[in-house]
């Protein structure tokens, strides 16, 4: 019996690799693509597909089958495309991790932001502001008005400024300056978001999707204070709080150790 379970593993040992491979890139793709913008058609497509090589199979259809494993590489193009924003996502996630990543961020920066950020909630005052690392946003900070500056609390709260024409957008921040205002930034199209949501987190979040930037909201309605990156949403932060998860993910890399999947998603509240 266990000569025979021994050259059963000697004999299939590498397709029970491959099957565990398999379902773990499946298990993981699935997590990952699920509440985007093509999981819908990714789950029609699979259905679809499936359900005409079952009947194909059974009746022995022999044109069917031929159309299917003619269509094969043709769908594995169309879904390059529809799933390009989370592919492109996924690349650059990989390609700025911390074995990878050349970007610094000064400590003085990350306290001129909090103190900018923490005026600007306590006067209720909406801000957006987007932390380029690694992936190059150049593309959304041309959308805004050039500044090339360096970066400073009295800016930062001049530009957010109601009454200033630069407010409605957001600020891009590389190397320690301000880059560009009034920059309009992509809205994530998520739909396992809350609804309560406003523009302003969603461009938040839709820039972290599209890039490895760090996006920091305040809320106009009700100054609460959020942090966006990789796809994901962070609230209702006080300014210790602030501080050391922005260290974490501007200093010390991309902050996955500290990362919650419960922060994703979180209750239900009346942030916009």
């Amino acid at each position: 019996m266990t000569d025979a379970i021994l050259e059963f593993l000697q004999n299939y040992w590498n397709a029970a690799i491959e099957i565990v491979f398999l379902a773990v890139a499946i298990y993981y793709g699935y997590l990952y693509f699920r509440g985007t913008r093509g999981a819908k058609v990714l789950t029609g497509l699979a259905i679809l597909f499936i359900t005409l090589t079952l009947v194909s199979q059974i009746l022995n259809l022999t044109v069917i089958s031929w159309l299917l494993r003619s269509l094969t590489a043709f769908l594995a193009i169309a879904l390059v495309v529809i799933f390009q924003p989370e592919l492109r996502r996924a690349l650059a996630e990989l390609g700025s991790s911390q074995f990878f990543s050349s970007t610094t961020q000064k400590k003085e920066t990350i306290d001129v932001i909090t103190d900018a950020v923490f005026e600007l909630a306590s006067k209720q005052t909406g801000a957006l502001l987007a932390i380029e690392r690694d992936t190059a946003i150049q593309s959304f900070a041309e959308s805004g008005v050039s500044i090339d500056c360096e970066i400073s609390q009295e800016l930062l709260l001049t530009i957010f400024f109601p009454k200033t024409p630069l407010h409605d957008g957001g600020v891009i921040i590389r190397n320690d300056r301000i880059i560009a205002a009034a920059c309009i930034f992509p809205v994530s199209q998520r739909e396992d978001l809350d609804r309560t949501l406003g523009l302003r987190h969603r461009a938040g979040l839709g820039i972290s999707e599209e890039s490895d930037a760090i996006a920091i909201v305040v809320s106009e309605e009700t100054g609460n204070i959020s942090i966006c990156h990789r796809g994901k949403i962070e609230r209702g932060f006080k300014p210790g709080q602030f501080e050391k998860r922005l260290s974490e993910l501007l200093l010390r890399g991309n902050g996955q150790s500290e990362d919650n999947e419960d922060n994703t998603l979180p209750e239900p509240d009346t942030t916009p």
